[in-house]
């Protein structure tokens, strides 16, 4: 598992805020996808989640959360050993 996690989101989105301000806080890092520059990358996200909801987080395990909550983040980067 040598993947960044990977955060696509928008300045606008509040939960998207809250979850890199999260990642930050405890130190993980991570690749943010900023779906307004990039608008390619909406599409991406849109295929990984199924959704159009944000923001779509994907771990280094290939897994992925949609508007995950903290607890949501925290319990995964536990059981991936990244905090």
């Amino acid at each position: 598992m040598s993947s960044p996690i990977r955060v696509f989101g928008a300045d606008w989105c509040r939960d998207c805020r809250r979850t890199s301000k999260q990642l930050k806080d405890l130190g993980v890092p991570f690749d943010y996808v900023d779906l307004v520059a990039d608008e390619a990358a909406a599409e991406v996200a849109r295929q990984i989640s199924g959704r159009t909801n944000i923001p779509v987080v994907v771990y280094p395990d290939g897994t992925h959360h949609v508007e995950p909550s903290n607890a949501d983040v925290e319990t995964k980067l536990r059981e991936l050993s990244l905090i």
